[in-house]
């Protein structure tokens, strides 16, 4: 049996590391699939459930070259006010972004899912994050640090974009982008660990 992470999020595999730490021999390689991330109008929660399964499937069908592939699929979601806040186009885009989330709480939905081929386990998290009020300045100086223009809502909140969070209820490591104690409790649902 071969673990596999369908991401090629260093953040995601920091948490998987971490995650293993407690296992003896515990390993995992990494495949990065390409799926087709359109929205296509279902609610937020089925949107991450399906694009986390599609990875986790398309990675699957990477690794006919390993014995028995158990492959982890994760996808990560912003939320506020019932609408879907994605990476941001540009930078015009990511500053409208970030006022919508200034002094505003949000959902942030990750997904985990993990399939054998045959069978899948999933499960999806949502955290409430609440931000600061931001100023036009800290949104601008964020932005031209690069670090908000490859994030769901254009922040990471492991990071300068957490300087900005008054305050979380929820699973942090869920907002980073993968669930600790749901990741391992499905890992131990597979008999990955």
């Amino acid at each position: 049996m071969t673990l596999v992470l369908a991401s090629g999020s260093p953040r995601r595999q920091q948490i998987l590391t971490e995650i293993g730490q407690l296992q003896r021999d515990f390993e995992f390689e990494i495949v990065t699939p390409d799926i087709d991330e359109t929205y296509q109008g279902e609610a937020a929660a089925d949107f991450v459930l399906r694009l986390a399964k599609e990875k986790a499937q398309a990675g699957f069908a990477l690794c006919h070259h390993l014995e028995a592939p158990r492959v982890i699929g994760s996808d990560t979601i912003v939320v506020l006010d019932g609408k879907i806040l994605g990476k941001p186009v540009d930078k015009a885009d990511a500053v409208k972004t970030l006022q919508a989330l200034s002094g505003q709480t949000h959902q942030v939905m990750t997904a985990v899912a993990i399939t054998n081929g045959s069978e899948t386990v999933s499960k999806v998290v949502s955290t409430a994050v609440t931000f600061c009020q931001l100023n036009m300045e800290d949104i601008l100086a964020y932005i031209e640090t690069q670090e908000p223009m490859d994030k769901a809502g254009a922040y990471g909140i492991q990071a300068i974009g957490g300087s900005f969070v008054a305050s979380i209820n929820g699973s942090y490591s869920a907002v980073v982008g993968l669930p600790m104690v749901e990741t391992r409790q499905l890992l131990q649902a597979m008999s990955v660990i």
